[in-house]
């Protein structure tokens, strides 16, 4: 079933794990994608899926668990799309990369040998681009190349696409190598689109006089909304620098209401309205003419929403996709996407070592380092890869070892974690 501009030119298969409330489907919907299974782990956004999809296979459970799903199953599906965790990732977080329970983006690429599909998308937080996670961007990036594909990442702001509100997503997508040459990323659009204009008419809805104000006032790009999880965050706009800026555009972001402003409530100056459900949708992507919905109470939807990729983002990476796969010839004037690097120099020079790499070798190598920064580099490869040290004729000898993360492996800490903290985990 497809919808919107693109109603009409499907005929490509995508599976999606971690599908969440339906952002990321709508917008390959959109572009012209059919889905074949759509895989979530929060009880109410995969009801928010089946409410509007009906006829959609949708599995309720954890996406790595055998009893869900078989990936097996669908070998040979079009897309193989996913939005898995962000906190092992997140600024905000401990940035635990492989180390954190919640990881799931390494397995989301092993199951690529099994499922095979013909292009993989996976997105998640601008953290992940960070420096931080090179040597685990280039175990990706190696196994992908292992398995016949060529990847390409992105930081991708999602005010580029019509959305308002900045929303950086970190983007991977690959291809096999007949697809990838006709691979470019979307071009941005032009949009005036911003909170005030985008809610003018929800904001206004009751009457509240002072709309036009309100809209002066809101005549800017909001910050990112911030779903939280079942653990930490509520239904409001975010921590506390994300509520100041939310202010500074006349909304009170210390709450969601359960209604627009009234023909009685004063000027947003003297009390500044908060948002509704129905406006986070719309700063998040969802269109008025997106006649989607939400199941679960006020916080749930809210949460939904927030967590959600946001629609047109979503549709403009999956039609670029759709156009590699029918080898369409990239516009003049935009550029092919170049292939995706990691430089890490450290990771590289270990694990280009089997019997290890010698201080005085790894100094003369990258001649930046000092001895307290190699400390600090090897502690932070230490999260995402195991680290053995040993003393060769007085000095210390450093060698990769095997990767921490979770990539199926039936004894891994993330089961009893997941067993555990079930109810916590979103």
């Amino acid at each position: 079933m497809t919808t919107g501009a693109d109603q009409g030119i499907g005929g490509y298969s995508v599976v999606e794990i971690c599908a969440g409330a339906g952002g990321q489907a709508l917008g390959l919907e959109q572009a012209g994608f059919e889905h074949r299974l759509a895989v979530e782990l929060d009880q109410n956004a995969a009801a928010t899926l089946s409410l509007n999809r009906p006829n959609w296979d949708v599995r309720v459970g954890d996406v790595a668990n055998a009893e869900v799903w078989d990936p097996s199953e669908f070998e040979g599906v079009d897309l193989l799309a996913g939005g898995v965790p962000c906190p092992p990732f997140s600024i905000a977080g401990r940035q635990l990369g492989a180390s954190d329970e919640r990881d799931l983006f390494a397995w989301a690429v092993e199951q690529v040998a099994i499922v095979k599909p013909r292009a993989l998308m996976l997105e998640n937080v601008r953290g992940l681009s960070q420096p931080r996670f090179a040597a685990y961007r280039q175990r990706v990036l190696d196994r992908l190349a292992e398995l016949g594909y060529e990847a390409f990442w992105k930081l991708i702001y999602a005010a580029d696409f019509g959305v308002p509100q900045l929303r950086p997503r970190f983007v991977l997508v690959a291809l096999k190598t007949e697809d990838a040459r006709f691979f470019a990323w979307p071009e941005s659009v032009e949009s005036s689109s911003t909170v005030g204009s985008a809610l003018n008419d929800l904001m206004g809805a009751d009457g509240w006089p002072h709309i036009n104000s309100w809209v002066t006032m809101a005549d800017a790009v909001g910050p990112t909304i911030v779903g939280g999880s079942k653990k930490h965050g509520g239904a409001d706009l975010g921590p506390t620098r994300a509520k100041e800026a939310w202010l500074k555009l006349g909304v009170d972001g210390k709450g969601v209401a359960d209604a627009p402003p009234s023909a009685f409530s004063p000027h947003p100056s003297v009390k500044p309205p908060r948002l509704t459900i129905e406006m986070v949708k719309r700063i998040q992507g969802w269109g008025a003419s997106d006649s989607w919905q939400f199941s679960g109470r006020k916080t749930s939807q809210y949460r939904q929403i927030g967590n959600a990729f946001p629609p047109p983002v979503a549709a403009a990476v999956g039609r670029s996709i759709r156009n590699a796969f029918n080898h369409e010839v990239i516009a003049a004037g935009v550029e092919s996407a170049a292939t995706a690097v990691s430089a890490d120099p450290l990771f590289s020079l270990l694990s280009s070592s089997c019997g290890g790499v010698r201080e005085s070798d790894i100094y003369a190598a990258i001649p930046d380092l000092t001895e307290r920064i190699l400390g600090k580099r090897l502690q932070r490869l230490s999260l995402d890869f195991a680290i053995h040290e040993s003393v060769i004729d007085g000095e210390t000898s450093y060698r990769l070892g095997e990767f921490r993360g979770f990539t199926g492996q039936s004894e891994h800490f993330r089961h009893d974690y997941i067993t555990a903290n079930r109810s916590k985990v979103s």
